[in-house]
């Protein structure tokens, strides 16, 4: 009974963690990361300063625990990645699950794109640049031709290009979403096509 117990308390901790997250990137969103206190955070959670300092004691605090949350995804995938052997089937299963990882994480990176000066400052960026790196250096081959690199790197950043420069178009959001994925898994196709070209005429 005591593990069980332990476990839903466990849980609800889990979920409170999760909706000041929830509530912290909204009012990050409205108005501005610098413009927003922990008072204000505990305000629209209807709960006490006190309740919240109980997960988290900075505002930084907060932002850090959402992006090391919502950017595992990408963490696992390039694990996943590395392991794999370097076919076109990999390539374009990392574009797919990346194209998810994305949607998933999209608030998130709606409001690294609109502060990009806090992003640098808490080191966010810096972890971020180290992922798309290590995603980019799974997905090139590095015997390709240059404009075969480029069409690997395009891939990743057609799938964040989508998710920002789409939002206002009108249109279903999944619908969007795959056709940019389409449009990045294309890349991959003639990127592998071309530097498995490039080997066989070597």
């Amino acid at each position: 009974m005591g593990g069980t117990m332990d476990g839903m308390k466990q849980q609800r901790r889990g979920n409170t963690r999760q909706r000041i997250q929830d509530v912290a990137l909204e009012l990050f969103a409205e108005q501005g990361y610098e413009k927003t206190s922990l008072r204000e955070i505990a305000e629209r959670l209807d709960v006490t300063k006190a309740a919240l300092y109980y997960h988290f004691k900075t505002k930084e605090e907060i932002l850090v625990s959402l992006f090391e949350d919502l950017t595992r995804p990408i963490r696992e995938l390039i694990d996943w990645g590395s392991r794999q052997p370097p076919t076109l089937e990999t390539k374009q299963e990392l574009v797919r699950r990346y194209s998810e990882a994305l949607a998933g994480a999209a608030p998130l990176y709606r409001f690294m794109q609109e502060n990009q000066a806090t992003v640098r400052e808490l080191r966010i960026g810096e972890t971020f640049k180290e992922r798309m790196q290590g995603l980019r250096d799974i997905m090139i081959d590095p015997k390709a031709d240059l404009v075969d690199q480029v069409r690997y790197v395009s891939a990743i950043f057609t799938l964040h290009a989508g998710m920002f420069l789409l939002q206002d178009l009108d249109g279903d959001a999944e619908d969007k979403r795959k056709a940019v994925l389409e449009v990045a898994a294309d890349l991959v196709t003639r990127a592998h096509e071309g530097s498995r070209r490039a080997k066989e005429s070597s």
